[in-house]
C-alpha cells in the first residue's frame, strides 16, 4: 500500500498505536515520529520506508479475522429438506440464506431469492431441486478484506477449521462489527 508522509499520524491512530510503539516497530526514534507528524521534519526515504513497513505490519495484525466476525450459530439444511421447512426455518431465525450441507460437506446454498424464483415458476418439494452452487469455505484466520471480496459475489461464506464448519459470515455480520 502506498502512503503519503502526511498520513502517518492518521494511520497510526487508526491502527491504535502510540508514537512510541510505532518508533519501536520501525526502528526509529519516537522524537522522529513526533517531528514528522508535526510537519517539522521531512524524513529520508529509508526512514519513511521503515515507518510505512511497520504501519503495514501493524495494520495486518490489527485487522479483523473471520473468527472475530463469524456467527457461530450455524444453521443449515440438507439437500433432501422440504422447501416448506426451509421457509419456516428462515422466518424463525430471520435469515435470508442457508448453506446446504450433507455429511460435513457443503453441497449448495438456498436463499430467499432462489426460493422466490423457483416457487413462482414451478412446483418444488426439496432443496436439491433448486439449490445453487456451494458457498466459499474459508479458514478462521481469513482477513476481513478477503471476506468482503467474497461477499460481493456470494451471499454467505462458511468458516471451517480442520474440516469442520464452525461458523458462517454474511454481509450483515460484517456490518455489525463495523
Amino acid at each position: 500500500m502506498q502512503y503519503n508522509i502526511d498520513e502517518i499520524k492518521v494511520i497510526r491512530k487508526r491502527v491504535g498505536i502510540t508514537q512510541f510503539e510505532l518508533a519501536n516497530a520501525s526502528g526509529v526514534s519516537q522524537s522522529l515520529i513526533a517531528k514528522i507528524e508535526a510537519g517539522k521534519l521531512d524524513p529520508s526515504f529509508s526512514k519513511a520506508q521503515k515507518i510505512f513497513d511497520a504501519l503495514n505490519e501493524l495494520s495486518k495484525k490489527n485487522e479483523l479475522k473471520a473468527k472475530q466476525i463469524m456467527n457461530k450459530k450455524l444453521i443449515f439444511v440438507g439437500p433432501e429438506s422440504k422447501v416448506k421447512e426451509v421457509i419456516s426455518l428462515m422466518r424463525k431465525h430471520q435469515i435470508s440464506q442457508l448453506p446446504v450441507i450433507k455429511e460435513q460437506k457443503a453441497v449448495g446454498m438456498i436463499s430467499e431469492t432462489i426460493l422466490l424464483d423457483a416457487v413462482t415458476n414451478r412446483r418444488i418439494d426439496k432443496v436439491n431441486d433448486v439449490m445453487s452452487e456451494s458457498p466459499p469455505i474459508i479458514s478462521k484466520d481469513t482477513s476481513l478484506e478477503i471476506i468482503k471480496g467474497l461477499l460481493k459475489f456470494y451471499p454467505l461464506v462458511l468458516v471451517s477449521e480442520k474440516g469442520k464448519f464452525i461458523g458462517v459470515i454474511t454481509k450483515s455480520d460484517i456490518i455489525k462489527v463495523i
